[in-house]
């Protein structure tokens, strides 16, 4: 194939799934030439698995890139049909939204977001080759274009070596039967890059009209619906319903008398799975005694009559696939219009990357999504956001953009890669954060509207916007501090049922407050100089109140995080004639590179007393 010189680009962005687009996005705004290939336009931000954005941990991470001035947030307000939030019967750090997505609006919203984008060039395309040239990069499509770029963002989802399964078939395949990247793998060894083989899976999908839902329970969605997007003002709307139903022993049976037939376990599948997201088939084998599992009937869309059986995912023969479906009540007669499968696609060890989500040994490369070994929408596009914004601050001179742990769920789950790694497709939960009463999904834009205002993608006017909002908040609460109420009998009734106790003498409304079972509306009939205020800044004035001796604890803790954050080691540090440190701490050190004594601590491998003897180091460091 004779090339040709094509372009020159700042970044170029290989893959548009939901990392490659915030990638794109983020780099162009902030002023960088840009370019986005992708294998086929027509699946932009595509939706290969559940058609649903946020969910347990998940939502935490779609506010805090909305926070940041990401683009996911307000792509799901506008196309998004049923939302619930979930956790709401415990505290509020758990607390995560989750909507469904219309598939196929999603897509299009998207795609045209890259389109109307400044400075972004968006191009269907397969990468085959990255090619070092200097200090910049060279990057060749199937057809012969030949690229220049600065920098590069890997965020190749599924689609890398991709292999498709379903029972004794399999194919070179990408995600939805779209076809693999095939030859980029090559090129990424030569690059010294370690890869390694990683699958996930997806449910059957089955026809609305074969579907019996008065054998199902209603789903409904939130009565009112609360918005990812911080900037959306006219709240959401419900347009679909949900369902659940249960798998029968019928179901365990068919499972079971045909093991020996699933990729799982005949050996067909060699990539390492999702721990928390199994197939159907695991879940038998894991659990042999649970006798049901419950299934979600959900909508791909408005437009469509194909239903996601969200809990059913498989690599079973199709024709043990139909007879799955057929044993499960309401799915009696369904029709399934694609049969589930499992798909293993080549990653890379997330260890060879930096907090920046650049590699070590390739200044200028970046990785994002399930290239660096994640799992799920959500993962993938806040790693984009940060791949695009340290891609284009590298080229304007200015300092690397990191989130801590301590300050939001994607520095927790950037970390957690590039400190720990990961041995299976990593999905965020909120018990993956120490600090998650302070890092709750509420309070997203009070901890990082002014990181996206200072790297350059937020406007001062949300900043100010924000500002403002959490004055009325401590405006509110000094407020409550300071009013009083009298011992009344409604006041007393009011206390009594709700199981609050009693007021003999009277009492702070912020005392009132602070009891368990008193809602911020219940003081209301006893506040008549209350101040309007938006239902945001009601929620936030509870739950500070409420849980003010939990927070500050934390705080505490955050602040002793911060003072091990801050003793830094050299980054050639020389671990391996180190002094007190036991042979797999220095292996992993000098694997890792810890950037400072706390990262060098939640190195799997490295003890206490590993962390004691770089402690010492340092000390002698200093005497130096």
């Amino acid at each position: 194939m004779r090339e040709f010189h094509a372009g020159d680009y700042d970044v170029i962005v290989i893959g548009a799934g939901h990392a490659g687009i915030e990638a794109a996005l983020a780099a162009a705004r902030l002023g960088a030439k840009t370019a986005v290939f992708a294998l086929n336009l027509d699946a932009v931000g595509n939706m290969p698995c559940n058609p649903a954005i946020g969910g347990t941990g998940k939502g935490h991470l779609v506010r805090e890139l909305d926070a940041l001035g990401g683009e996911m947030a307000k792509a799901a307000d506008e196309c998004c049909i049923q939302y619930r939030l979930l956790n709401k019967g415990k505290g509020p750090a758990v607390w995560s939204l989750r909507a469904q997505a219309d598939r196929r609006a999603y897509q299009e919203r998207m795609k045209h977001a890259l389109e109307s984008q400044d400075g972004l060039t968006v191009r269907q395309g397969e990468a085959t080759e990255i090619r070092r040239d200097g200090a910049e990069f060279e990057v060749a499509l199937a057809t012969g274009a030949a690229f220049r770029a600065k920098a590069v963002v890997i965020a190749t989802g599924t689609y890398l070596s991709g292999r498709t399964i379903v029972g004794e078939w399999a194919e070179e395949s990408g995600p939805d039967g779209l076809r693999a990247a095939t030859r980029l793998t090559a090129s990424l060894l030569r690059l010294g890059l370690p890869l390694r083989r990683f699958k996930t899976g997806t449910p059957p999908r089955v026809n609305r009209r074969t579907v019996d839902f008065d054998e199902m329970e209603p789903q409904e969605g939130d009565a009112l619906p609360v918005p990812f997007s911080y900037s959306t003002a006219t709240p959401p709307q419900n347009r679909a319903l949900c369902w659940l139903t249960w798998t029968t022993d019928e179901t365990k049976r068919i499972v079971e008398a045909n093991l020996d037939r699933a990729p799982m376990y005949s050996g067909a599948i060699q990539g390492v799975g999702p721990r928390y997201c199994p197939s159907f088939e695991t879940k038998i084998v894991r659990f042999p005694d649970k006798q049901r599992h419950q299934l979600f009937v959900e909508p791909m869309g408005m437009n469509t009559e194909e239903l996601y059986i969200q809990g059913f995912s498989s690599s079973m023969p199709e024709e043990v696939q139909v007879a799955m479906l057929h044993s499960v009540p309401g799915l009696r007669r369904a029709e399934m219009t694609r049969p589930a499968y499992a798909i293993e696609y080549d990653c890379i060890d997330p260890l060879a990357l930096r907090a920046t989500m650049e590699v070590k040994a390739v200044p200028g490369l970046y990785g994002a999504g399930q290239f660096n070994g994640s799992s799920g929408y959500e993962e993938a596009a806040v790693q984009g956001f940060v791949a695009g914004v340290n891609a284009a601050r590298k080229l304007l001179g200015q300092s690397p953009f990191v989130l801590s742990r301590a300050e939001c769920y994607i520095g927790a789950l950037i970390d957690d890669l590039v400190t720990k790694g990961t041995e299976e497709p990593y999905r965020m939960m909120t018990s993956r954060s120490e600090y998650r009463l302070l890092l709750r999904q509420d309070n997203a834009d009070q901890r990082l509207t002014r990181r996206g205002y200072e790297i350059g993608l937020v406007p001062a006017e949300r900043l100010q916007a924000v500002e403002e909002k959490y004055e009325a908040v401590r405006r509110e609460i000094a407020r409550l501090e300071h009013t009083g109420v009298s011992a009344t009998p409604a006041l007393s009734d009011m206390l009594a049922v709700r199981d609050a106790g009693t007021v003999s003498d009277g009492a702070s409304l912020l005392a009132l407050l602070r009891r368990p079972r008193v809602s911020y509306d219940d003081l209301s009939p006893f506040d008549p100089a209350r101040p309007e205020l938006s239902a945001d800044i009601r929620e936030q004035v509870e739950i500070s109140v409420k849980y003010e001796g939990y927070i500050q604890r934390q705080k505490k803790q955050v602040a002793e995080f911060q003072r091990m954050e801050s003793r830094a080691l050299p980054p050639d540090a020389d671990y391996q004639s180190m002094r007190g440190l036991r042979l797999e701490a220095r292996e992993k050190l000098s694997a890792v590179r810890p950037l400072n004594l706390g990262q060098a601590a939640r190195i799997s491998g490295v003890s206490p007393a590993d962390v004691a003897a770089l402690a010492m180091y340092l000390e002698r460091r200093k005497k130096l």
